[in-house]
């Protein structure tokens, strides 16, 4: 059984700091592209982080320079710093592993920028 298991969101002040845990079961992590997205209320859901199994990442413009995406392969944990947060990042944010035709999702973990 897959599961992709989201932690670290909540609450934090404009200009604040996050950090999201993915933690990822019944996969062959290494192997897996893993990504995070985020769906904020009435908008659709929007990428927001990638890296490969080989550790090359990809960014949404909107985060370039804020965020970054690294992965522990001993532990099959994926995360996600987040520093200078705005407003406009709130949002659920969601983990995804994809490899070829297969893709999971996490549950995701609700991060509020407000002060």
């Amino acid at each position: 059984q897959v599961q992709l298991v989201e932690s670290g969101g909540g609450l934090v002040q404009p200009g604040g700091s996050l950090r999201l845990s993915c933690a990822a079961s019944g996969i062959i992590f290494n192997r897996y592209a893993m990504g995070w997205y985020r769906q904020a209320p009435g908008k659709q859901r929007e990428l927001v982080a990638t890296i490969t199994s080989g550790g090359s990442t990809n960014y949404a413009d909107s985060v370039k320079g804020r965020f970054t995406i690294s992965r522990d392969n001993a532990k099959n944990t994926v995360y996600l710093r987040m520093n200078s947060l705005k407003p406009e990042d709130t949002a659920v944010y969601y983990c995804k592993g994809g490899r070829l035709e297969r893709e999971y999702w996490g549950q995701g973990t609700q991060v509020t920028v407000s002060s």
